[in-house]
């Protein structure tokens, strides 16, 4: 008995005195898409915090590929020593699994959960065009002519993909899916009139829309935003109450991480977060600054990872 407690005490000091000299290295951040993108942009604005805080460099990596699988992979593969992390957008962690036959990690098995950054809130837009003011007239045109509206995602299994393919089987609506290699190219079509909606993140659309060039018809969000003050809910104006599509972006590290490193990265990203200039340029990109505790973020992973996959399946959404 004495033993075994003496042990416990040892691991225990060991991990306390890891935690606490960590990190004695650069520490790299995985992204798995391209530069640019929220995914890349916001671990960037939190890791130059970080690099000061820390007194070592946090270093960005794109790895993108395979809709993000390849960096994700890459990410649940490292050595699960707290210098290798992951930016994991909600899409990657909740939705691909089901999309999928097979990937090469397990979103519970091989990764394991830091922190949330930030969300970033999705509208409803159409063309201006489109004899649709409101919501509830955009429903009553896709009932009236089943199959004649289309509309834009960045690809297969996107929130912008899945917000829609929910909202229609609520509904019990047809409109047909054209998905895209990327936003741009989405919003550059649905501009030009060739596409009759989206739901776009707020920070992609909210140009176009003070520009008269798109028509926000609802907010995917639990309540209006204060970008869109006038806009509706979907919940409200559809009548579903509950109905919420929010893009989010994770921090994750590799399965078996120390929980004491995963707990000091958590407080000091949580304590970056509350910094009024990164708080600034987050909200500039149309994000909400997170820092929630690694449990919470586990049980949001669960919960939608059930949640969307359940849209998934009844929607039968293959990958590309």
């Amino acid at each position: 008995m004495i033993r075994t407690l003496v042990l416990f005490l040892l691991v225990s000091l060991s991990a306390l005195a890891q935690a606490q000299s960590w990190p004695a290295r650069p520490v790299k951040v995985i992204v798995p898409f391209a530069p640019g993108g929220a995914s890349d942009l916001m671990p960037r604005l939190v890791g130059e915090k970080l690099t000061q805080l820390w007194g070592q460099p946090v270093l960005i990596e794109n790895r993108p590929g395979a809709a993000g699988n390849t960096g994700m992979e890459a990410g649940a593969k490292s050595a699960p020593d707290g210098y290798t992390l992951l930016s994991a957008p909600n899409g990657n962690m909740v939705v691909n699994p089901h999309m999928y036959s097979k990937l090469a990690y397990d979103v519970f098995k091989d990764l394991a959960p830091i922190t949330r950054i930030a969300s970033v809130q999705n509208v409803l837009v159409v063309h201006p065009d489109v004899p649709a003011k409101t919501l509830p007239e955009l429903i009553a045109l896709a009932r009236a002519k089943p199959g004649a509206l289309n509309f834009a995602s960045p690809g297969n299994g996107s929130q912008a993909h899945v917000a829609v393919e929910l909202l229609k089987m609520k509904l019990g609506l047809d409109i047909v899916h054209i998905p895209y290699q990327g936003v741009g190219p989405a919003i550059k079509d649905l501009l030009g009139g060739r596409i009759t909606l989206m739901v776009a993140q707020v920070p992609s659309a909210l140009p176009h829309i003070k520009a008269g060039k798109l028509r926000a018809l609802a907010v995917a969000s639990r309540a209006p935003l204060a970008a869109l003050p006038d806009v509706p809910t979907i919940a409200f104006a559809a009548g579903l109450p509950g109905f919420e599509a929010v893009s989010w972006y994770a921090l994750m590290t590799p399965a078996g991480t120390p929980k004491e490193v995963i707990a000091k990265i958590q407080a000091d990203i949580a304590k970056v977060l509350q910094m009024p200039d990164v708080r600034e340029k987050l909200e500039a990109m149309g994000a909400e600054p997170s820092g929630e505790s690694s449990a919470d973020l586990a049980a949001r992973i669960k919960g939608e990872y059930d949640y969307w996959g359940d849209v998934v399946r009844k929607a039968n959404i293959k990958a590309d």
